[in-house]
């Protein structure tokens, strides 16, 4: 949240998910369709999912990178979790041993399954439809 937070996405509405420089991470954001939605993860100190939001432009390449690897997404803030879930959370629950935010904390963006994002929502507070 030092760099970009919950609050400054939701202010912006729609912003560029860019600065990705892990190739795991660029796979996975790379393989994002327009419409799908993602949870919003503060790391840092916070270690928290606090939003959802969807994919409003998949990826194309990110004009900073001047290797031209590394690309970018477009998302627009859909809701705020009621009840942010926490890293600690998501580790205790048994039905999200296999989630990738367990196993591999430090990856920026990876796939949610929707067995998992079922389970995350209700932990949320939120409707697994949004």
């Amino acid at each position: 949240p030092e760099t970009w937070s919950w609050a400054d996405q939701v202010a912006a509405g729609v912003a560029e998910w860019d600065g990705v420089r892990n190739a795991a991470a660029n796979r996975n954001m790379a393989s994002m369709a327009a419409g799908e939605r993602g949870f919003f993860y503060h790391s840092g100190k916070e270690r928290r999912i606090v939003g959802v939001v969807r994919v409003v432009r998949p990826w194309y390449p990110d004009p900073s990178d001047a290797g031209g690897r590394f690309g970018m997404v477009d998302v627009a803030a859909l809701c705020t979790l009621p009840a942010p879930v926490s890293l600690k959370a998501v580790k205790a629950e048994p039905a999200l041993a296999d989630l990738a935010l367990v196993r591999q904390p430090r990856l920026s963006v990876m796939p949610v399954p929707d067995a998992a994002w079922t389970v995350l929502c209700s932990m949320g507070g939120l409707d697994p439809e949004v």
